[in-house]
């Protein structure tokens, strides 16, 4: 049984049909009950395209995400996938993995899938070479495209972020004001988020006169997901002779590994290291002490791009950037 031969037993259009699945009120209460009785009858169930067919939307959102194992992304494709849900709308994800090929393939199936609009979850999803964004504006012809956390000026691409500049300046601050001099910056990540904390980060210590070290801004390319690895890349600086009172992170895993480092070294939390980490995940809940962290909004984010989604397929006029404030949450890795 197919939406073909619901359209034959009720006597009306396939369109007519696509309308009743889609809830549409232009469909008079007697065609409705007529068509719903055959669809009860038969016991059908619609699938995406068959509902999509006479009224140009399949009613589904594709969603690619770099990481779905990053407990952000993760979260983030939680929120999104129950919102849109609520809306009525189907999620298909594509896992893209971090290669450029693969992220341009990821979008091009979602193309041919015929989704009403993408999310990229990520501003990794943006290219430092302009060129290698053909990709997105090109998909940005045909369906509207939200950006989670990233800035891309194209038409009919929007972005939703965290002001993730000043959250690090604020979180910097913060430990300069508890009285720690120096402040490790420990990340992962050289997209646009990630260059957005470290500028953040310099300037908080500029903000408070104290002179930058670049033996303490370290980038960690391993395995973020390996606490204990992030804890030896630590320890490896330690015995370089790097001195440190504060460990800022840029995101809560690795604040983690500066937990577990602090462990082997025998350092009192936050009383002889203080430790912020960063998305305010459920790491922060975990560690003992509790871990201070930098809420960046993402439940928020994610309703926001949801309503930004609906408005453009609404055909309304939408704001094309949302930038959210973060707060730094207290708790007990911090004086």
């Amino acid at each position: 049984m197919n939406i073909y031969d619901i359209s034959r037993r009720a006597g009306v259009s396939i369109a007519t049909v696509s309308r009743v699945l889609n809830n549409s009120p232009h469909v008079s209460d007697v065609t409705r009950k007529k068509v719903l009785a055959v669809i009860e009858g038969c016991g059908y169930v619609p699938n995406a395209f068959a509902r999509g067919l006479g009224l140009n939307t399949m009613q589904t959102i594709g969603l690619l995400c770099p990481d779905a194992s990053d407990p952000y992304l993760s979260q983030a494709l939680a929120n999104l996938e129950r919102s849109f849900r609520a809306h009525g709308y189907d999620c298909i994800l594509s896992c893209t993995g971090k290669e450029l090929s693969a992220r341009v393939q990821g979008v091009e199936l979602l193309r041919t899938r015929h989704v009403d609009g993408m999310v990229l979850m990520g501003s990794s999803f943006i290219e430092e070479n302009d060129q290698d964004n053909d990709c997105i504006r090109e998909a940005a012809r045909a369906v509207p495209i939200i950006l989670l956390n990233g800035s891309f000026l194209c038409e009919n691409v929007y972005c939703v972020l965290c002001d993730d500049q000043q959250a690090a300046c604020e979180a910097t601050r913060y430990l300069i004001d508890s009285g720690r001099r120096r402040i490790l910056y420990l990340y992962h990540s050289r997209n646009y988020s990630g260059r957005k904390k470290l500028a953040g980060y310099c300037e908080g210590l500029v903000s408070r006169g104290i002179p930058q070290d670049e033996r303490l801004i370290s980038f960690y390319g391993e395995d973020k997901s390996s606490i204990h690895r992030v804890r030896d890349h630590l320890l490896a600086l330690d015995a370089a002779g790097v001195c440190f009172d504060a460990v800022l992170t840029s995101e809560d895993g690795l604040a983690m590994g500066a937990m577990k480092y602090a462990k082997e070294r025998n350092l009192r939390v936050p009383e002889e290291l203080s430790i912020i980490g960063y998305n305010n995940s459920a790491y922060c809940l975990c560690s003992e002490p509790e871990m201070t962290s930098v809420d960046n909004k993402l439940a928020v984010i994610c309703d926001h791009i949801v309503a930004t989604m609906m408005g453009v397929l609404d055909g309304r006029e939408m704001p094309q950037k949302t930038v959210f404030t973060g707060e730094l949450v207290l708790r007990g890795t911090t004086l």
